[in-house]
């Protein structure tokens, strides 16, 4: 088993549920951490709409002296899912998307160390009440158009045009599932592929350019929750659910999984180790953070637990590896997060 010990354990006051490392080569020190909040009405107040407030933490994170320090935190809608733009899309400037509980996509760019507000679009909906549930960047660098992918409460997913002179503006947006659109992801080898995953157990896959669903699977026994494309196999699609199983497809033939492993508590997300994409951090809500080795990810050898981090309490739902290693380095590092404790993690993982 790997071994991971505690370096930091910040409260963050608010419920925290997304962590996410800047990958731009020249702030991989640096990483945000989302929460979401819901404010409820006092007693003795007159009944109101609930409200759902957050803030993003930045922090920066010392490998050498392993201090952690906070940068800024910004008071802002409730955040349900937050990603940076990879360095590989040709943008200088580090660049952070969220998904927030107004239903809104905001675009933050980091100057001088700190966030700035530069762009925010509403996802289209009948409902007030509708939530921005997860995004994705088809980070390509063929162009300076970027495309952002959003799925929302109310079963939706929305594609998202941006170009570097800041007009961010929806393409086309379609209902995908019944209940909650939990998660939606872009093939990281074929940008015209993109899945989503929902409340209604269903993972479907869809062509952009035919605008319609060209596969859709029911391996799941309960709501999709995450996805990764794998960024180093092409055809290698992994996928968490409130089943508690971690799935590895082949997106060639998706009738079955490859393989599987039960990891207990459901699982919110996965996220590749920086090094040789083989090791896997889950965040899995009711049990832990556990790091699964994938093997070679076809049917033989089956994915293991290598890992499991068991220093929160709460439910388990922000989780990302520190990208500020070096070729060689025999440790690497993780931020997790979880939620009705407001906690935020630094931890060290060796083998």
């Amino acid at each position: 088993m790997l071994n991971i010990e505690l370096l930091h354990d910040i409260d963050t006051e608010y419920s925290a549920d997304s962590v996410e490392w800047c990958p731009h080569i020249n702030y991989r020190n640096i990483f945000a951490c989302g929460t979401y909040q819901l404010e409820e009405n006092k007693e003795g107040e007159e009944e109101k709409p609930c409200q759902r407030k957050g803030r993003i933490y930045l922090f920066e994170f010392d490998k050498l002296t392993k201090s952690l320090q906070e940068l800024q935190r910004i008071e802002t809608a409730a955040i349900l899912d937050m990603k940076w733009l990879s360095c590989n899309s040709g943008c200088e400037v580090p660049t952070l998307a969220t998904a927030t509980a107004l239903g809104k996509i905001e675009i933050f760019q980091l100057e001088n160390c700190k966030l700035k507000l530069i762009e925010s679009v509403a996802l289209k909906s009948d409902d007030d009440n509708n939530l921005a549930l997860s995004l994705d960047w088809n980070q390509s660098n063929e162009s300076s158009l970027q495309q952002i992918l959003a799925s929302d409460s109310k079963g939706n997913i929305s594609l998202l045009s941006r170009s570097n002179e800041r007009n961010m503006e929806i393409l086309k947006s379609w209902h995908a599932h019944n209940f909650e659109a939990w998660i939606c992801a872009f093939d990281k080898w074929d940008k015209n592929r993109i899945y989503s995953g929902g409340d209604d157990m269903l993972l479907n896959v869809y062509d952009l350019r035919s605008e319609s669903r060209i596969m859709l699977n029911k391996s799941h026994t309960a709501g999709v929750t995450c996805l990764l494309s794998h960024p180093k196999r092409e055809h290698i699609l992994l996928t968490g659910s409130y089943d508690e199983n971690l799935r590895i497809f082949d997106t060639r033939a998706m009738k079955g999984p490859l393989n599987e492993i039960n990891l207990q508590g459901g699982i919110w997300r996965i996220k590749p180790d920086p090094r040789d994409y083989n090791l896997m951090l889950c965040a899995c809500m009711y049990h832990n953070f556990s790091i699964v080795d994938m093997g070679d990810g076809n049917a033989s050898p089956p994915p293991s637990l290598v890992g499991e981090f068991v220093e929160h309490k709460s439910i388990c739902y922000g989780a990302d590896w520190g990208l500020n290693f070096e070729e060689g380095d025999d440790v690497l590092y993780m931020a997790t997060c979880s939620f009705y404790d407001h906690k935020l993690c630094v931890a060290s993982v060796s083998g």
